[in-house]
């Protein structure tokens, strides 16, 4: 084994800032649709928290994309043409069997390539369909009085609150999928900790 330095400071600050903002946008999210229901900051307070937090996440993306391009970290997240099939196949059966027969990964995470196959996917689908997806709906339903054409151009309210719920119940699903994946490191903690210190331990080469 071999302790290697993983995720820089910001990397870590962006990664529990960006988990923080998605779940209590969730939240007030769920209390502006369901404000009998869930009461946490009252009605008006939530529309104001999420807006306030949906800009923070907005700014957010946008740091963290100049940061990934002009560090290359970006290339982290680009599948590789080389056994990207194979081994995508290799990390399905991985996830499906086994990890319940505690056989090793598939994929050896190292510094300069920290995300699987399938992984690679995922964020790909997440940082370049469904996070735009909710900060242009998210801005539109936020400047309906201010944009009223742009608004009916797509449609009206009632569709961009639909695309953008149900966007958010995706985001919530994959914040659930991601929490139990940390659980399927070396150890059930050890990719938390990776995240909150930076550090971690790989096999050498």
């Amino acid at each position: 084994m071999a302790t290697v330095y993983f995720y820089t400071l910001y990397e870590r600050i962006w990664h529990w800032l960006q988990a923080a903002l998605i779940l209590l946008l969730v939240l007030t999210g769920l209390e502006v649709h369901l404000p009998g229901t869930v009461r946490v900051f009252g009605f008006a307070g939530a529309i104001n928290v999420h807006n306030v937090l949906g800009f923070i996440l907005i700014g957010n993306a946008f740091l963290a994309f100049f940061y990934h391009l002009s560090t290359g970290k970006i290339r982290q997240y680009l599948p590789e043409p080389k056994d990207f099939v194979s081994l995508a196949i290799k990390q399905a059966l991985y996830y499906a069997r086994g990890i319940f027969r505690g056989e090793p990964h598939p994929v050896e995470k190292d510094p300069d390539r920290k995300l699987n196959p399938l992984q690679k996917i995922t964020y790909l689908a997440i940082l370049n369909i469904l996070l735009p997806l909710q900060m242009i709906t998210g801005l539109l339903i936020w400047g309906a009085q201010r944009w009223p054409g742009a608004v009916q151009a797509v449609g009206g309210l009632r569709p961009l609150a639909f695309v953008h719920s149900v966007g958010a119940w995706i985001f919530f699903a994959f914040v659930v999928m991601h929490i139990y994946l940390t659980t399927t490191g070396r150890t059930p903690l050890s990719n938390m900790k990776e995240m909150i210190f930076g550090w971690g331990e790989t096999h050498g080469k």
